[in-house]
């Protein structure tokens, strides 16, 4: 059975060093289990930072974060999220396929299991003839559609995506959140978008401003 959490994040707060007041100033967010939601605000105003915070990129200063499940049992978020980061970190040298199933390996230890899930998951970002291309050869923007495929190949039941769109044109764009946010209902998902039409497509829309966070009603 697949297991699908909520996010939790509890009075979180955190302040940079030397800087006069908090970027985040005890927020507090649950995203239901199979749900999307999309970080929206101004810039400089804290969206990576929250999204850190919860992935556990970051130490949290304040607060807490977890994964829970329909029993109450809680995980610590990094152990059961995938990420799509602005810099996308690929293999050079090793092919699209590869990279990918990197992603899906480490989760089932199956190396055909692996190949199979990679192979889906390119061909959901529109990446199926790429495959066998080093990643050295890929543009910017099929580098972060790989990126994405191997967050979905994962097979986690959360996927944190810091503006996976911000490298692709619009038609581009509508496939990888096909993708993306077709995993929702398998998987939580979390976004960063400072995109109208990715939040309009989340099922939840949370604007993050003055360190405060408060879900925007449609």
């Amino acid at each position: 059975m697949r297991l699908i959490v909520r996010l939790v994040a509890r009075d979180l707060r955190h302040t940079y060093r030397g800087a006069p007041t908090p970027v985040l100033d005890g927020v507090s967010v649950e995203v239901p289990a199979g749900a999307s939601a999309a970080i929206i605000g101004p810039s400089g105003s804290g969206k990576t930072t929250l999204l850190s915070l919860m992935g556990g990129l970051l130490p949290v200063q304040h607060g807490a974060t977890v994964a829970v499940d329909a029993a109450d049992r809680e995980w610590p978020v990094p152990a059961v999220a995938s990420w799509v980061l602005q810099t996308v970190s690929l293999i050079p040298a090793r092919t699209a396929l590869d990279n990918v199933a990197i992603g899906a390996f480490s989760a089932t230890g199956d190396r055909r299991v692996a190949r199979a899930r990679a192979t889906s998951a390119l061909a959901s970002v529109g990446l199926a003839t790429l495959a066998h291309s080093p990643a050295r050869l890929l543009s910017g923007g099929e580098a972060q559609r790989v990126a994405i495929a191997r967050a979905l190949a994962s097979g986690r039941p959360v996927v944190l995506a810091d503006e996976p769109t911000g490298q692709l044109d619009a038609a581009t764009s509508a496939v990888v959140l096909d993708a993306l946010l077709g995993a929702s209902g398998d998987r939580t998902v979390i976004v960063v978008t400072h995109d109208a039409e990715v939040a309009a497509r989340c099922d939840i829309t949370l604007e993050l401003r003055d360190g405060t966070l408060r879900e925007r009603r449609r």
